[in-house]
């Protein structure tokens, strides 16, 4: 793993972790914001339970696990795809900055939304990083290809032995041997 990671990652993953807890300890501060993005949601998706609490302490357990999981390089790539899609509701319902009326409000909840929407995109830099390894589609192109190659050179050989099998066939066969 390069320096860059080792630090990079527990960085990125230290504001989920922390933010996730607090979520985990006192979902009641936040679920008030988090109501009316809940609620269509929930309407939709009947697997999810119907209190927001419960909700909002299910987002916090996923980015403590998800940065936990960042933070150490563990499955790193779900991880950072987890939090990320905790994030998305996250920055909806707690930095409404369009809603605000005080100027001051709204510039502050703009600072926050968009320094999500920044850790949104390191989250998905670090979802595609595959740490200078191939990545699945480039090994299973990889292989395909060398099968092709493969099967090309296996059809070339028995066509190049089949030929002079067959006219040694017929050679053999007229003179009777």
């Amino acid at each position: 793993m390069s320096l860059l990671r080792m630090v990079g990652r527990p960085m990125l993953a230290s504001m989920f972790v922390a933010g996730g807890l607090q979520s985990l300890r006192s979902p009641q501060q936040v679920a008030p914001a988090a109501e009316p993005i809940v609620r269509p949601v929930t309407d939709r998706v009947s697997a999810l339970p119907d209190s927001t609490e419960q909700l909002v302490r299910l987002n916090g357990a996923v980015q403590v696990v998800g940065g936990v999981l960042l933070g150490f390089g563990r499955c790193p790539r779900l991880a950072a795809l987890a939090v990320a899609a905790t994030l998305v509701p996250t920055t909806l319902a707690g930095h409404r900055f369009w809603e605000a009326e005080d100027p001051s409000e709204r510039a502050q909840q703009r600072i926050h939304f968009l320094k999500n929407v920044s850790m949104l995109g390191g989250l998905l830099i670090a979802a595609d990083d595959t740490g200078s390894s191939p990545s699945l589609l480039w090994r299973g192109r990889h292989a395909a290809h060398g099968l092709r190659h493969d099967a090309h050179l296996v059809h070339r050989s028995v066509r190049a032995t089949a030929r002079p099998a067959a006219t040694a066939g017929g050679v053999r066969a007229k003179l009777g041997v």
